[in-house]
């Protein structure tokens, strides 16, 4: 979250009315000859829920003259005198501070017995402010325009309609300061405080949109329930701030190349053939889909589909039928670091496809059909328990963790996580009790390897860091921040965000980020307009919050070549589920983290088509984005079957794309590897290269944390020399796009395997009805024999097929 300081109404415009303060009904009590503009604000109970004002500085020879200097030389506004030689210094009044009978504020300062302060038993003080500061805050023009445009009025709020969107109500510590600390810190330029208790936090546009009209400041006339010097409106009147700090709390960038989505062009780039569920790219540069099964309305479904994009513009040729056995609904994906660069699928929707595990071996290449099917059969190769919405990632080991879900469709918790292969000595899997805690807000969790190897895990609103080998919690992590106006807004289905990795640079020095957008809140389901961002191992690490131009739950975010992210699909209302969301948001945004902090947002086009749950948002090996989805069972809103790509800006400059080529695509960790560029704007000296991490897309996960790494090069002539990435932990084995960028324009990627295979994937599983890509490869006569054997009853005959 990010720091502000504390807040005075001199940090926004303030449309408060004059305060109306006691005048002292006792002679005895200092109100007149006081220092400079200082003035008496009355007789106040202090302690009753707590100390009323701090800074305290105790003196003997204390006097009203003393204790003001003190407070004044400080820079303080206000100045109270309690028990005759307590002096106390602050801004506002806190606790619920009420007034009492100035006859009560009788006891004589310790500096002048002749003057009277307070009495002891109650504990009161005699409170004193700085009239020229307070007036400062309060002055305006009530007949100058200008000024009122800029908010120096009171606002009524119109009849059956509230002015500023979001409402929190604090019935005993409502005060200025922290009603506008807490919309600058969620990124609104206007507060109101009404009814002495209710802080609302909006737009200055609010004002007008929502009916809102100026009044006269003295309306504003009710104290504020924490704070009783200070006004906090009164019935249906605002008293309201606008931000008038010298750095805006948002810039929101409106580029005129904005890049488009290319079915604008072309109706939509192909039809589908199926709902996708996950969308994946494989190393032949095709796009895998599964859809769900039994809760699908197609019932000729063979559950997964590949698309060839090559031959998009035939819509017979660019399909190949495939067939998953068990339903994938609400499963999970990764890409191994095998050779054969396998898909695995685990979980599902009910039954024995919540304990499924699946593999599918990319084949063919673009143009050419290939001939490898999914792979599954659950009583040879299954999870230790079943799942519904987990989440699976590749360890640094190069294992796969598995973690949460459900038993199965709307069924009891899955609280716990497993590892993949299954280790020797039977169960293995261990329960997690805050999973348990804040089940069903933590579906499909976010798991991202960190680079001290350790594993970040987001689940709700809250956060830790494990250790990845016994899975203890190591750091619990700050809450993440929710809605401005209820902090048990959640980013994990079916309240849901996205997350991703921000970008690691060579030599991998910094504390790596994590960014978090989207999400919604319980009940009303008010979907949340910002992003969050940690670096997680610093020491204390703290939430920076950024606001979004809309409202977004269900967002998809891609990582694409040059550091940047895209945001689309999504909507403005709801949360995820059949026909939990509507008002569909259609705007592409880029976040740019290259950019100062609260700049880096940019919007991009809008699509015509609604992708609400169920959809995906891919990278494409040319550097397009491919969107996909949408399955919300909502009236109005189709199972949608029609595929885009958006074309990010930096395509749509009319620059040509560089080209690279290379001979070797298995990287060790730490090696050398020299690429041939071919540059067409700028040179070497101004290149890049990036690589990013192969991902599975569902439900706002990017089942790889949407890993993206600029490494180190040098270059003579047009041969340059890559560094590998140097460990594990920055760098998980597995399979990489590898992208050249000539200025902002990307290459083509061509697919590397770094970190090889550490956990012996590719000889695993060990059954007949899996293909293997390791070394050892078995020919389909062989193959099938095995088969037939292994399904021998005879003990013999399996060892032999073993």
């Amino acid at each position: 979250m990010p720091t502000f300081d504390l807040l005075t109404p001199l940090s926004f415009l303030a449309l408060i009315a004059q305060v109306s303060f006691g005048k002292a009904s006792t002679v005895s009590l200092v109100t007149t000859g006081l220092p400079g503009t200082w003035t008496y604000a009355g007789c106040y109970v202090d302690n009753t829920n707590g100390r009323v004002l701090g800074n305290e500085y105790d003196n003997d020879a204390t006097t009203v003259e003393s204790c003001i200097a003190h407070c004044s030389v400080s820079n303080f506004t206000l100045a109270a005198i309690e028990y005759s030689v307590q002096c106390f210094c602050g801004d506002y009044l806190i606790n619920g501070a009420v007034q009492a009978p100035e006859s009560d504020c009788n006891m004589a300062c310790g500096g002048n017995a002749g003057r009277g302060d307070m009495w002891w038993p109650k504990s009161p003080l005699s409170v004193y402010f700085d009239e020229q500061r307070y007036g400062d805050s309060r002055a305006h023009d009530s007949e100058n325009e200008s000024s009122r445009s800029l908010g120096v009025s009171g606002i009524d709020r119109a009849t059956g309609s509230i002015v500023f969107p979001y409402e929190l109500d604090w019935t005993t510590n409502n005060t200025v300061d922290a009603c506008l600390n807490q919309c600058a810190t969620y990124g609104y330029p206007a507060a109101g405080l009404e009814y002495g208790e209710q802080c609302f936090c909006g737009d200055i546009s609010d004002v007008t949109s929502n009916g809102g009209t100026y009044v006269a400041d003295s309306e504003c006339n009710m104290a504020c329930s924490g704070d009783p010097i200070h006004l906090c409106g009164a019935g249906n009147r605002l008293t309201t701030y606008y931000w008038n700090g010298t750095t805006p709390l948002y810039v929101w960038n409106t580029p005129e190349n904005t890049g488009y989505y290319e079915a604008s062009l072309k109706l939509f780039l192909i039809g589908g053939l199926v709902v996708p569920l996950i969308a994946t790219v494989g190393i032949n540069n095709k796009v895998t889909f599964i859809e769900k099964g039994a809760t699908s309305e197609f019932s000729n479904s063979t559950g997964a589909y590949e698309l060839d994009i090559s031959l998009a513009d035939n819509y017979l040729l660019a399909w190949r039928e495939m067939h998953v056995k068990s339903d994938v609904f609400c499963s999970a994906s990764i890409i191994l670091p095998d050779k054969g660069a396998r898909q695995i699928n685990i979980g599902g929707w009910s039954l024995q496809s919540t304990y499924g595990v699946r593999l599918y071996w990319p084949d063919g290449s673009p143009g050419v059909n290939g001939t490898h099917d999914w792979e599954e059969n659950v009583n040879e190769l299954s999870l230790q328990r079943g799942r519904w919405y987990p989440t699976a990632m590749m360890m640094s080991n190069g294992s796969i963790l598995v973690v949460g879900g459900e038993t199965g469709s709307n069924g009891p918790p899955q609280p716990s996580l497993e590892i993949l292969p299954k280790p020797a000595g039977g169960d293995t899997f261990i329960t997690l009790d805050y999973l348990q805690r804040t089940d069903p807000n933590n579906l499909y969790p976010f798991l991202l390897v960190l680079p001290s190897g350790r594993i970040f895990i987001g689940y709700y609103n809250e956060a830790r860091i494990l250790d990845p080998v016994t899975f203890n919690t190591v750091t619990m992590l700050p809450n993440m921040p929710g809605a401005v106006n209820n902090f048990l807004a959640g980013r994990n289905y079916p309240l849901e965000g996205t997350a991703v990795l921000l970008p690691q640079h060579a030599p991998y020095t910094d504390p790596i980020e994590i960014l978090i957008c989207g999400g919604s809140t319980m009940g009303a389901g008010i979907p949340l307009d910002n992003c969050i961002t940690i670096a997680p191992e610093v020491g204390n690490p703290t939430w920076t919050l950024e606001r979004m131009p809309s409202k977004r739950v269900m967002p998809c975010m891609v990582t694409l070549p040059d550091g940047t992210y895209m945001i689309v699909n999504g909507a403005h209302q709801g949360f995820a589920g059949f026909g939990l969301a509507s008002d569909p948001n259609l705007n592409a945004l880029l976040y740019d983290p290259s950019k100062p902090v609260g700049q880096r947002f940019s919007i991009l086009n809008n699509t015509t088509v609604a992708r609400l749950y169920h959809s995906e948002a891919t990278l494409l090996p040319d550097g397009r984005v491919l969107v996909s989805g949408s399955d919300p069972e909502s009236p109005g809103y189709p199972e949608e079957f029609r595929i885009e790509v958006y074309i990010p800006p930096y395509l749509n400059q009319g620059f040509k794309q560089p080209t690279f080529t290379l001979t070797e695509t298995d990287w060790d960790l730490g090696g050398q590897y020299q690429i041939e560029v071919t540059l067409f704007q700028g040179a070497t000296d101004t290149m890049r290269v990036s690589l990013v991490a192969a991902s599975s897309s569902t439900h706002g996960n990017v089942m790889s944390g949407g890993r993206i790494l600029f490494p180190a090069f040098s270059c003579t002539g047009t041969t340059c020399t890559i560094a590998a990435p140097p460990n594990a932990d920055i760098c998980p084995p597995g399979w990489h796009q590898l992208f050249v960028l000539d200025g902002p324009t990307p290459s083509h990627s061509t697919w590397i395997r770094i970190g090889g295979d550490p956990a012996k994937l590719g000889n695993w599983p060990d059954y007949p009805d899996f293909t293997l890509p390791a070394s050892r490869t078995y020919d389909m006569a062989a193959l099938a024999f095995k088969r037939q054997i292994f399904k021998s009853e005879s003990p013999e005959d399996r060892s032999l097929a073993l």
